[in-house]
């Protein structure tokens, strides 16, 4: 097979057609989002059981596929519903509200399924795509850069290579079907390239760690992977991974499905802080007001964590708009406009993890010392976003919008920019 930069022109199954509007309709948002809702509704019921048992969240991934999330991108013509991502991005969004592990576990989902276009040649996605459909597969990932890479070298037969080496974090690697890996050719005709294949959870030489024992999102199965002399065949490769510009919006992508589960976590933690604070008795005994929820003071936090929040909402929904339009360049997106949408992305990361980690702290103030109990499980909203928020350095999404706000500068193309 030929593994050319050329060979893997970009072709997003995302255009808009006469048959497919550029955008989501009203009537496709709500239909995701009452999916999400239906799985987040169930989700909620034994989430702080599930969330201390620490168990390998395999019944969970089953309530996501029973509403049909996972196939959401997955095109029309190849057995999907040929969803937009603004539905992809708003059933984050509304899972992460009471279950943050799940959101994350879907939308990494979405953007390793995505590999499919991002790195595949245009005359190989149908066959990854129909096969995506037809078992519903949950799609995991192997690409941690701040881990030593993987390396692929040519196996002594001649077909194919064969994969060594460790990830400590691999995104939903314990549970998923599937799970997509880059590496490092070492050797061959392909010797230097970075190639991004899929191999199934079970194949031979791939060792799961289970070793994902954190703070909060407790059930991602994010514990780390180990591939020793892994098999990994001509048809296992999506592609080479290349810097034509709007396949590099993979990264972009990640970061938006951050910012709509950050945005999720902070409603879920109003949610159930406005919950609380309307069924405390009495008030505080300097206080005139009868109730807590009467007091101005109380009255006044939570508007401010109200206010903070719907803020980040609209800057998020614009942008999940956004990626649609975006993606639907193809081949004709420019550096400049990937730059572009890349620092207004970061905007977003910078304001969301500012406003769910205050937001899931601060809802305590109006809570009282009750809501401390580990009955109540306030705290999962916070131990779930103070966890993923470390994912990679906030502060330095900061000075890519300083950089760009001042002289138009734009961060060297990576997996985190």
């Amino acid at each position: 097979m030929s593994l050319t930069a050329e060979s893997t022109r970009f072709l997003t199954p995302w255009r808009a057609t006469e048959d497919r509007p550029l955008n989501a309709t009203e009537e496709e948002l709500n239909h995701w989002r009452a999916a999400a809702e239906r799985a987040a509704a169930v989700l909620k019921q034994d989430v702080l059981t599930r969330d201390r048992s620490n168990a390998e969240p395999f019944a969970e991934v089953d309530v996501l596929r029973s509403e049909g999330l996972l196939d959401i991108l997955i095109p029309a013509e190849f057995g999907g519903p040929g969803g937009h991502w603004e539905s992809a991005f708003e059933a984050v969004r509304i899972v992460s509200r009471v279950d943050g592990s799940l959101g994350q576990l879907l939308a990494y989902h979405f953007i390793n399924q995505a590999g499919i276009a991002f790195y595949g040649a245009p005359e190989a996605q149908g066959e990854w795509w129909a096969k995506t459909a037809q078992a519903k597969w949950l799609w995991a990932d192997s690409v941690n850069p701040t881990d030593p890479d993987l390396t692929l070298t040519p196996a002594e037969n001649g077909d194919g290579w064969v994969l060594n080496g460790k990830k400590r974090y691999s995104t939903g690697s314990s549970v998923a079907e599937v799970i997509v890996i880059n590496a490092l050719v070492r050797g061959g005709d392909a010797d230097g390239q970075v190639l991004a294949f899929v191999v199934e959870r079970e194949r031979e030489g791939l060792t799961l760690g289970g070793d994902w024992d954190n703070l909060g999102q407790r059930l991602t199965g994010s514990g780390s992977v180990t591939y020793t002399n892994v098999a990994v065949r001509d048809e296992d490769v999506l592609g080479p991974v290349t810097d034509v510009p709007v396949s590099t919006l993979i990264t972009p992508g990640i970061q938006l499905a951050f910012g709509a589960f950050y945005l999720g976590v902070a409603e879920g933690a109003l949610a159930q802080g406005r919950e609380i604070l309307l069924a405390r008795p009495n008030a505080w005994f300097l206080s005139d007001a009868p109730v807590y929820a009467k007091d101005p003071l109380f009255q006044r936090r939570i508007g401010e964590l109200k206010a903070h929040t719907a803020a980040v909402a609209a800057l998020a929904e614009k942008l999940f708009r956004r990626f649609d339009t975006e993606l639907d360049a193809d081949a004709a997106y420019s550096d400049e406009e990937r730059g572009a949408f890349a620092v207004a992305i970061a905007e977003l990361k910078v304001a969301a993890t500012d406003v769910a980690l205050q937001v899931a702290s601060g809802i305590f103030d109006v809570t009282g010392s009750g809501s401390t109990a580990n009955t109540v499980g306030l705290d999962l909203h916070w131990r779930n976003v103070r966890t993923h928020s470390l994912h990679d350095p906030v502060d330095y999404k900061k000075v890519e919008v300083d950089a760009y706000f001042l002289d138009g500068t734009t961060q060297p193309i990576s997996l985190y920019t």
